[in-house]
Parts: C-alpha cells; structure tokens; sequence
C-alpha cells in the first residue's frame, strides 16, 4: 500500500531527502511513501534473493540489488522506482558507471513481490513501467496464489505454479528456483 505525500519533486531531492524512517519512490514527480513489507513478504524476497545473488555472484553475470534501491527510471517529471529485488548484468553496468545516487536505467531483471495491500491496478501499472523503462524480465511473485508471473513484454507472460521451476533465461542464465522453494516457510 502506498500514500502519495507532496507536490512534484525530483530524484536528486528524493536521494538527498533526510531519513526519517520511511520508505519512499517517486513517480512522476510525486513522492509516495510505501509502507514497511510483512513477515511473509520479506520471507518470499529472500527465499528468491538468496539463491538468485550467490548464482550471480558464481557466475560473475553482474549485480543483485536489495528492496529500497532506487533506479530512476523517468525524467521530467523524474520516477524513482525501489523493487524488491534487482538485477543488473554486467553489460549495463559497464554502460552506466557507477553513480553517486541513482543508477539512470530499468535493471534486466525486476521482481516485486505483492503486498497484501496492493492492488492489481497498482501491481501492473509497476510491471507496464519496468518493462517501458527497458527491464528485460520483470517477476511477479504472489504469496497470496503461490505464483510466479513472468512478464518479458506486455504480451510474453507466463504464469508459474508450485509445481514449475523458475528459470533466469537469456536474463540470468544458468538461473533455476523451485517455485515451491520461493514460498516455503520451512
């Protein structure tokens, strides 16, 4: 669940603004703050966080970035989007450098991991931003339905069950999950 809070702003406030504790992105200029993850939710992002950073790692693919990283990913109004996790392979990051605030591109891969108080609306309107901002590969895992949506375009969406197995693709190759192993509390 998120709350729009001000009038337009930029990314450049957004990164110097103090910290006062909570969790914000910017969308078009407007700040919004997004309310702390839950048990089940920060149990789900690192069930798939773990295994994808010591994959990456392995295999020197690039970088795995935590939930609150932002990525601006819009300009004028300015969009600074934090998913719950990331991904960044090495060719785009040798594109972009290493920045002092905000890395100025969509990462390859982007997964969010639903809230209880997200809405679909809210969850699509996410993945139509990632995927419009250049991210390869967007995943969408619901812990409510024990599914992973794979989204590589608007129209290449595929839906994964318990029974299936994650896979990185040309994205992250080499990269396989259980889905089942994602959503397990043990």
């Amino acid at each position: 669940m998120s709350t729009t809070l001000t009038k337009p702003t930029t990314a450049d406030w957004l990164f110097a603004m103090p910290d006062d504790g909570s969790r914000y992105e910017l969308v078009r200029g407007e700040l919004i703050r997004i309310a702390p993850a839950g048990d089940e939710h920060g149990r789900v992002t690192m069930n798939l966080a773990g295994p994808l950073h010591i994959h990456v790692l392995s295999n020197k693919l690039g970088f795995v970035y935590a939930a609150e990283t932002g990525f601006k990913t819009e300009s004028n109004p300015d969009t600074v989007r934090a998913p719950d996790i990331a991904f960044v392979g090495t060719e785009r990051l040798e594109l972009t450098g290493t920045p002092l605030g905000y890395r100025e591109c969509a990462p390859d891969l982007v997964v969010e991991v639903v809230s209880p108080g997200d809405t679909v609306r809210e969850v699509e309107e996410k993945v139509r931003q990632w995927l419009g901002a250049g991210a390869r590969l967007v995943w969408v895992a619901s812990p409510k339905m024990h599914t992973i949506t794979a989204y590589r375009s608007l129209t290449d969406i595929v839906v994964l069950t318990e029974k299936d197995t994650l896979d990185g693709g040309e994205v992250v190759p080499g990269f396989g999950l259980a889905i089942a192993r994602i959503f397990s509390a043990e």
